[in-house]
C-alpha cells in the first residue's frame, strides 16, 4: 500500500495525505494545530483525541433539507448500476478519505454501509458482504471501528418507534437489525456499540402507554446486552441522550434522564453515555454540563463532536469551531483520566452549499484542529492547577471537623441543626466565588498566555 488507500478508483483526486504544517500555514488542506505525534502530558494527541469519522454524514448526506433537493452528488453513487455497487464504491471512497485524513477510527449505522433489501434476509446478506469488505480494508489501512449501531428510525415502519413501538412486529424487525449490527460490530472488532433512539418517545399521551413503552425499551436493551455478551462482546454499550428529536417527548432526553433510566432498570453496569454537543444544546444544557454529569456518575463513554446553532431549534450537526467549548470539554475528559474505549466522533455534516470534495476534508481539519487546541489548553489548566486548586479550596470546610463528619454521613439532622444554631449568622456564606477571575484565567490559557 502507498501513502494512502485509493482502491480501484481515486474519488478525492488532487488531495493527498493531510499533513501538519503549523499555525502559520495558509494551506486549507493542512492541520494548523493537530499534530498527531505531539506529546501532551503522557500521551500523543492522536491517543488523547481518538478521532472518528461518521460514515452517515460524510458519505451518505447529500444536502437534502425540507425545502430542497440534493445539492451534493457523490461520485461513488452517480454511475453505479445498483445499490450494492454504490455501497461498495462508497466504502472505497470512505477508506480513501479515512487514510488521507489520517484518522484512526470510523463509526457507522447498518444502513449507511449496506442498502436495505426486499426482506430481512436480503438486508443481512447485504450487510455481511460489506462487513467482509470493511474487514479487509481495516486490515489494509489500519483504520478501526470505534462503534457500530443500527438505523432503526429512518424507515417508515419505525414512525412510532422501534423498541417502543406499539406493534410487536415492528419491535421484532428492529431486533433483526440490532442483532445483525451487533454481529457486524463484533466482526469488525468495534470497541463499542451505540443505541441512538431516534424515535423512542411519544407525541401525545392520548395514544401512549408510557410505562409499557419504557418497560419495553429496557427489555429490548437488556436482550441486546445479553446477546452481545453471549457472543463475546466485551466493550461498552452506549446510549446517546437527546431531546425532542424528532419525538416531542424523548425517553432519553438528557444525561440525567438516561442515567436514571439505566439505574432503574439495572443496566448501568454495561451501558455508558455517548454525549453529543448539539443534543446538549437542544436540551438547554451546555455541552460541558452533560460531560461533567456523566463523568461524575462514572457513566461517561464517548463523544459525538459537533455543534448546533443557538438560533435554530434543530439538530444542525455543524462541525465544531469553538476553542472555548472544546477546551472546556477536554478539561472534563482529562480530569476523569481521558478516553478509554470511546473517542471523538465527528457526527457533523458539511453545509448544503459546501459541495466540493475538498470541503469534506476542510471541515474535518477544522474540527480536529479545534479539539487539538482544546486539548492543549485543558492540559495546561490541569498542570498549573490554579483552577483545580481554587475549586478544592472552595470546599475545604468539608475536609475537617464537623464538615468532614457531614461529608462522611456521620451527622444526624438534629446534630447538624445544633451546629448551625451555635455558629450564628455572622458572615457565613459571603465568600466570593470569583467567577470573573476564573473566566479571565481561562481566557489567558485559551490565548496561550
Amino acid at each position: 500500500m502507498g501513502e494512502f488507500y485509493t482502491g480501484n478508483k481515486e474519488y478525492f483526486k488532487g488531495i493527498g495525505k493531510i499533513k501538519y504544517e503549523g499555525p502559520k500555514s495558509k494551506n486549507p488542506l493542512a492541520f494548523k494545530y493537530y499534530d498527531s505525534k505531539k506529546t501532551i502530558g503522557k500521551k500523543t494527541m492522536k491517543d488523547h483525541l481518538r478521532f472518528a469519522v461518521a460514515y452517515w454524514h460524510s458519505f451518505c448526506a447529500d444536502g437534502t433539507d425540507p425545502f430542497g433537493a440534493a445539492t451534493i452528488h457523490h461520485p461513488w453513487s452517480m454511475n453505479a448500476n445498483n445499490p450494492m455497487e454504490a455501497a461498495i464504491n462508497k466504502m472505497d471512497a470512505a477508506f480513501e478519505f479515512f487514510s488521507k485524513l489520517g484518522v484512526e477510527y470510523y463509526c457507522f449505522h447498518d444502513r449507511d454501509m449496506a442498502p436495505e433489501g426486499v426482506s430481512p434476509t436480503e438486508s443481512e446478506k447485504n450487510l455481511r458482504i460489506l462487513v467482509s469488505k470493511a474487514k479487509d480494508l481495516q486490515k489494509e489501512t489500519g483504520v478501526k471501528l470505534l462503534w457500530g449501531t443500527a438505523n432503526v428510525f429512518s424507515n417508515p415502519r419505525f414512525m412510532n418507534g422501534a423498541a417502543t413501538n406499539p406493534e410487536f412486529g415492528v419491535v421484532a424487525l428492529a431486533a433483526t437489525q440490532v442483532k445483525a449490527a451487533i454481529d457486524a460490530t463484533i466482526e469488525l472488532d468495534g470497541e463499542g456499540y451505540t443505541f441512538w433512539g431516534g424515535r423512542e418517545g411519544y407525541m401525545s399521551l392520548l395514544n401512549t402507554d408510557l410505562k409499557r413503552e419504557k418497560d419495553n425499551l429496557a427489555r429490548f436493551l437488556t436482550m441486546a446486552r445479553d446477546y452481545g455478551r453471549k457472543q463475546g462482546f466485551k466493550g461498552p454499550f452506549y446510549i446517546e441522550p437527546k431531546p425532542m428529536e424528532p419525538s416531542k417527548h424523548q425517553y432519553d432526553f438528557d444525561t440525567e434522564t438516561v442515567i436514571g433510566f439505566l439505574r432503574h432498570y439495572g443496566l448501568d453496569k454495561d451501558f455508558k453515555l455517548n454525549i453529543e454537543a448539539n443534543h446538549a444544546e437542544l436540551a438547554n444544557h451546555d455541552f460541558v454540563h452533560e460531560l461533567e454529569t456523566a463523568a461524575v456518575e462514572g457513566m461517561f463513554g464517548s463523544v459525538d463532536a459537533n455543534r448546533g446553532d443557538p438560533r435554530n431549534g434543530w439538530d444542525t450537526d455543524q462541525f465544531p469551531i469553538s476553542y472555548y467549548e472544546t477546551a472546556m470539554a477536554m478539561y472534563v475528559i482529562l480530569k476523569m483520566g481521558g478516553f478509554t474505549s470511546g473517542g471523538l466522533n465527528f457526527d457533523s455534516k458539511i453545509r448544503r452549499n459546501s459541495i466540493e470534495p475538498a470541503d469534506l476534508f476542510i471541515a474535518h481539519i477544522g474540527g480536529m484542529d479545534t479539539f487539538a487546541v482544546g486539548l492543549e489548553v485543558a492540559q495546561r489548566i490541569i498542570e498549573d492547577a490554579i483552577i483545580p486548586n481554587f475549586i478544592e479550596n472552595r470546599y475545604a470546610s468539608f475536609k475537617t471537623g464537623d464538615g468532614a463528619r457531614f461529608a462522611k454521613g456521620d451527622l444526624t439532622l438534629e446534630e447538624l441543626s445544633k451546629i448551625g444554631m451555635n455558629s450564628g449568622y455572622g458572615n457565613i456564606g459571603l465568600t466570593s466565588g470569583k467567577q470573573e477571575y476564573l473566566e479571565n484565567i481561562f481566557n489567558q490559557y485559551l490565548l496561550g498566555i
